[in-house]
């Protein structure tokens, strides 16, 4: 049964966002190590990183004024102060762009353009063109909305036979054992809640977003509790992915992103082997068909 989730007032929006950019400050101060910044040794430190004070003197504003940000009061920073406050606390462009967002602020270099709609024929050629090497193209909600045979047989999955709503790679890690078990790499639920809390930063409010987040938490406490005690943000990026097969083993494959024109549109994800037992095991792949 889906899960309906009533699109919050904008005023209630906004205090979670500023609640949101409150717990975010906080969890990046305390991330970072005084001693790497050059600060000098003060005193004994009851909480490990940055002192309020601290961050206020790298940013150059009150520490008052920096105090009640981090307490999600009604402080309105302007684009420099909070610029100046994500080099402070060492931020990436992705967590600059993250704080730019929760504070209700356009982000430095906009990234947002249209998403791809609907699936030509053509894509779909594209990605049987690229058999044996799994593809298939993924929403920034990580929705999976085309796919290969290939990709089908690496992850142990037919899309074809599940409903829409159930075609998104968080979800399906959270609910579907053949997926699971074969991903192989270390940490990936944490990971899964950083991306996710990265990609929804711009779209909360929005019942497509929110239901989808409802869905992750009824399906599993154990990403609840990291969303809610968590609040790292990572981008997608290209890395070397383990695989667990049930006939193959263990083997790796590189993950390649292509994006269609917008950076923050549908995506291309498309699996390259990297050595010998990757190229066996896509070889053996292709042969199931």
């Amino acid at each position: 049964m889906s899960l309906i989730v009533p699109v919050e007032a904008a005023p209630a929006r906004h205090d979670d966002n500023r609640k949101q950019l409150g717990a975010f400050l906080r969890a990046r101060r305390e991330s970072l190590d005084p001693q790497r910044l050059g600060l000098p040794r003060s005193g004994r430190r009851r909480t490990p990183g940055l002192r309020r004070e601290e961050v206020a003197m790298l940013a150059d504003v009150g520490v008052t004024w920096y105090t009640w940000l981090e307490q999600g009061r009604e402080v309105n920073p302007s684009t420099l102060v909070m610029q100046a406050i994500a080099q402070a606390l060492q931020c990436s462009a992705l967590e600059t762009r993250h704080l730019f967002v929760l504070a209700g602020l356009p982000p430095l270099e906009s990234l947002q353009a249209p998403q791809c709609e609907g699936i030509s024929a053509g894509t779909r050629r594209m990605l049987d063109s690229l058999m044996p090497q799994p593809a298939s193209i993924q929403k920034p909600s990580f929705d999976i909305v085309a796919w290969n045979e290939s990709f089908c047989r690496l992850m142990g999955v037919d899309f074809a036979s599940i409903p829409d709503e159930d075609r998104n790679c968080i979800y399906l890690y959270l609910t579907n054992d053949a997926w699971r078990t074969r991903i192989a790499n270390p940490d990936v639920l944490p990971t899964f809640v950083s991306y996710f809390r990265a990609a929804m930063a711009e779209h909360r409010g929005e019942p497509e977003w929110e239901n989808k987040l409802a869905r992750f938490f009824a399906a599993s406490a154990e990403f609840e509790s990291l969303w809610r005690q968590r609040y790292d943000v990572r981008g997608v990026e290209n890395q070397i992915k383990m695989f667990n097969h049930p006939q193959l083993g263990m083997f790796s494959l590189q993950q390649m992103y292509w994006y269609s024109a917008p950076r923050n549109g549908s995506r291309l994800l498309v699996y390259l082997p990297v050595d010998e037992d990757g190229e066996q095991a896509l070889a053996w792949l292709d042969k199931q068909g």
